[in-house]
């Protein structure tokens, strides 16, 4: 039913695209950059964020959700992907106060309890790199769009100051996500070559630019990444992009956990690099 509905939006934008291409690319990225609402958050997520202390960061006009549990040790920035939010880490959160750790976790824009309507990779780096110097991050775990998100942040924005970086399921560049987006929406050649303008026009570079695993040659921060064998969202080619490119990092392939990760021993495995 998802997929006949994609094709039937897609369709409908290909004969906008018949009269107005740039018109037609607008539609396609506004629906590329919009998440669902998804559901509320259940009163167990209310009740284990409320444990932080919250703090509302204006981000260019945009109010983003911050979470902070007080520690004596490192600060560690918690960044997670398209449609979640902060509670997505709690359980690695626990494993992170048990060691002390000073933890901050923020709400992209357009998800959990921040303000805003459209998301994407490249806005969400800046943001990234406001939390992360406001308060004095040297750890970064990013899942999904979060992790490369957070690659863009690095390379764009020369945050020196991050001693380790976690990606966890990360894309290792923007044209692959945006490609699959294109095939599964079935956009024809004209949509799709005018929405490729329209990322050259408002980010100054053409899609095939922005490719995370690139941008990781000239990072030095120590890294780790996290793959599923099995990934259905992000293929495993984007975790072996990142290890040929990302030099000081290493690969730890895992199977049966998903896009998700969310599992106790993809935690050990975090916290075991992060304390050594």
């Amino acid at each position: 039913m998802k997929k006949y509905l994609a094709r039937l939006i897609g369709t409908l934008i290909n004969i906008i695209g018949i009269f107005s291409s740039k018109q037609a690319a607008e539609l396609a990225i506004k629906l590329f950059s919009t998440p669902k609402k998804g559901r509320k958050l259940t009163t167990e997520a209310h009740d284990f964020l409320d444990t932080a202390f919250k703090e509302e960061i204006d981000c260019d006009g945009t109010s983003i959700m911050s979470y902070r549990w007080i520690g004596k040790k490192e600060t560690v920035l918690l960044v997670h992907g398209w449609e979640s939010n902060t509670f997505r880490w709690r359980d690695l959160i626990a494993n992170l106060k048990n060691l002390n750790h000073n933890i901050i976790a923020l709400d992209a824009p357009a998800h959990g309890n921040s303000n805003g309507r459209f998301f994407n990779s490249l806005v969400y780096s800046k943001y990234i790199y406001k939390v992360a110097k406001k308060f004095n991050a040297t750890i970064i775990i990013g899942h999904s769009v979060g992790g490369m998100s957070t690659v863009f942040s690095l390379y764009k924005y020369q945050l020196n100051f991050i001693d380790k970086l976690v990606i966890l399921g990360a894309p290792s560049n923007f044209t692959g996500m945006f490609n699959r987006y294109k095939s599964m929406m079935g956009y024809s050649k004209k949509v799709s070559n005018a929405m490729d303008l329209y990322v050259l026009k408002h980010h100054k570079y053409p899609p095939d630019y922005f490719s995370a695993a690139n941008f990781s040659k000239s990072i030095n921060t120590k890294g780790l990444i996290i793959h599923d064998k099995h990934d259905d969202i992000i293929p495993f080619s984007d975790a072996l992009d990142f290890k040929s490119n990302y030099k000081n990092s290493k690969l730890i392939t895992t199977t049966g956990y998903g896009h998700s990760l969310k599992f106790d021993a993809v935690n050990k495995h975090i916290i075991d690099f992060i304390s050594y």
